[in-house]
């Protein structure tokens, strides 16, 4: 079994749905950028002859990747972390300034962004932690330890700043939770979301008032022998602590922009033409393709420039305005069917690090799916973050690609571990 060729146990399933994503990425960036002076396909001085550039070598990094031994990823990624790490602190010294963030280094006309190939170092660091037999997440310091890995990029992207990528590591405690992370873990973060954004619609009594109906609840509904009111008084000060703190932080800790956006997002304030400019075109270009869409290379939103970035973060209004709801729907049903073929591929692993790094890939591509669709649609606030081989950008498309791929020779090389 050791003499099989990797072409022989790759999971074809998953390089396929890849490979149409890659395509049709590329003809939406085609579709989102083409004018009237352009020079058809190899026009390289525009953004969809430079994506062909990144998509060709796009192959020679997936050579390399499977024709490296999957015990690397393993026995190095603890170096390739460090790597990561201080390729983000050389962005404070010698990172080139876009849009007001520092995330990126300059390389001639071409830019690299350290944080998308972090996410692979990150999850592969992570695994190469929880895969060690005396790791229990049970215990608070093998806790902290795994945190502390989460949070070391972190810590380092948010300054950028670049909220948007940093919630991406944020989300990698599912992988956590998944290998036996307490769950009230997950439940106090959604708990913490949620009254705070009740805290901005309404007013503090009342969410106080909800809160405490949810710990009553909570607490009547538990067995017996695990009713604490000790634990729940507790809560329920820590609950009301946090909800008088959320207009301090809302008002001293963000950003004017950051506080526009969330107005918008709630209702309680209209910017069609400022802040909520992206987000009302993209409804628009979207609303406008109906069911079955207005046809490839015939969206008037999308030739008539009205949606700002929409060869990146935006390029999923392209799509629902060309393709439609169906079209919108299938594209859906591949990331859903890769990311589930993921998760799929990762309870077969036969190390637990293979598995655990599965989990990190998974997480790692419905975030950012989850996060751009519903910034897109309007239901979440705009926070810069590509949708996985569709957005334009060298950076996006090579560390997605070495996310998934270390995972499809992780998985091909199962047979080797028996």
């Amino acid at each position: 079994m050791k003499n099989q060729s990797v072409s022989n146990n790759i999971d074809w399933i998953t390089v396929i749905i890849y490979v149409v994503l890659v395509i049709f990425g590329w003809m939406t960036i085609y579709s989102a950028d083409i004018t009237p002076n352009s020079q058809y396909y190899f026009d390289f001085n525009q953004n969809y002859g430079k994506q062909l550039i990144f998509i060709g070598l796009n192959v020679f990094l997936i050579t390399i990747i499977l024709s490296i031994d999957a015990k690397f990823y393993e026995k190095f990624s603890s170096v390739l972390f460090g790597f990561s790490l201080l390729l983000l602190f050389g962005l404070f010294f010698f990172g080139k300034t876009i849009a007001g963030q520092r995330c990126w280094y300059g390389i001639g006309s071409f830019t690299l962004q350290p944080s998308e190939f972090a996410k692979a170092t990150t999850a592969l660091a992570l695994a190469k932690y929880l895969s060690d037999s005396q790791i229990n997440l049970k215990n608070i310091n093998h806790q902290l330890i795994a945190l502390l890995i989460i949070m070391l990029p972190i810590f380092l992207i948010l300054p950028q700043p670049d909220p948007g990528s940093a919630l991406i590591f944020v989300m990698l405690i599912l992988v956590l939770n998944r290998e036996g992370l307490p769950s009230w873990y997950l439940l106090t973060g959604f708990a913490a979301v949620v009254l705070f954004i009740l805290s901005l619609i309404l007013k503090l009594q009342f969410v106080i008032l909800i809160a405490a109906i949810a710990i009553a609840i909570h607490y009547f509904k538990s067995r017996k022998v695990n009713r604490n009111i000790i634990l729940s008084t507790i809560v329920m000060i820590l609950a009301t602590g946090f909800v008088f703190s959320v207009d301090y932080v809302f008002e001293n800790v963000f950003k004017q922009h950051h506080r526009d956006r969330f107005n918008i997002l709630l209702g309680k304030q209209v910017d069609m033409d400022g802040v909520g400019y992206n987000t009302n075109q993209s409804e628009i270009a979207i609303g406008s393709g109906g069911w079955f869409g207005k046809g490839y290379l015939e969206g008037t939103q999308t030739k008539g420039n009205f949606v700002p970035e929409q060869h990146t973060d935006y390029i999923f209004t392209t799509i629902g305005e060309e393709w439609g709801f169906l079209g919108s729907l299938v594209l859906i049903g591949l990331f859903a069917g890769l990311i589930l073929r993921v998760i799929y591929l990762a309870e077969r692993q036969k190390t637990k690090f293979s598995r655990v790094y599965g989990y990190g890939v998974a997480s790692i591509l419905f975030t950012h799916f989850f996060v751009n669709i519903s910034m897109v649609v309007g239901i979440f606030p705009t926070i810069g973050v590509p949708l996985p081989f569709l957005s334009y950008g060298g950076s996006s498309l090579w560390g997605f690609t070495i996310l998934l791929f270390i995972f499809v020779k992780m998985d091909a090389n199962k047979v080797n571990e028996w």
